[in-house]
């Protein structure tokens, strides 16, 4: 989150108030200046209701898994969106983290679901 808000800061520095009035941005130019606030596409403000957590390690897991697979989706669809070549390098090494963060939450799923299929013996 912290990169795609400075990328955002760093994007918008130097724009003129007209300039962020023509791009829709007035409202939120008015409560945060260039600071990033962290929105949905639909300039919904992120919520930690959303944040989930079960309690079981292997649901847990899995819900991580899938943050990670919407994350690299989203990425995907805002490389689509731009065309300036800095910020779609910038946004590809952040898909590439996701992609990673994915394989290791699928290692970490692995050993608890072999942890959890062993036979205890006391």
């Amino acid at each position: 989150m912290e990169m795609v808000a400075t990328l955002f800061k760093k994007l918008i520095q130097g724009a003129t108030r007209d300039e962020l009035i023509a791009a829709g941005m007035g409202g939120y130019y008015a409560n945060h200046e260039t600071c990033p606030f962290l929105l949905d596409s639909d300039g919904v403000p992120w919520e930690s209701k959303y944040t989930q957590a079960k309690g079981d390690p292997v649901a847990d897991l899995y819900n991580d898994m899938a943050a990670e697979q919407k994350a690299r989706a989203t990425y995907e669809n805002l490389i689509v969106l731009t065309d300036d070549p800095l910020v779609k390098d910038t946004l590809r090494w952040l898909r590439e983290r996701e992609i990673v963060h994915f394989q290791r939450f699928g290692e970490g799923l692995r050993l608890v679901e072999e942890y959890a299929s062993k036979k205890r013996y006391f």
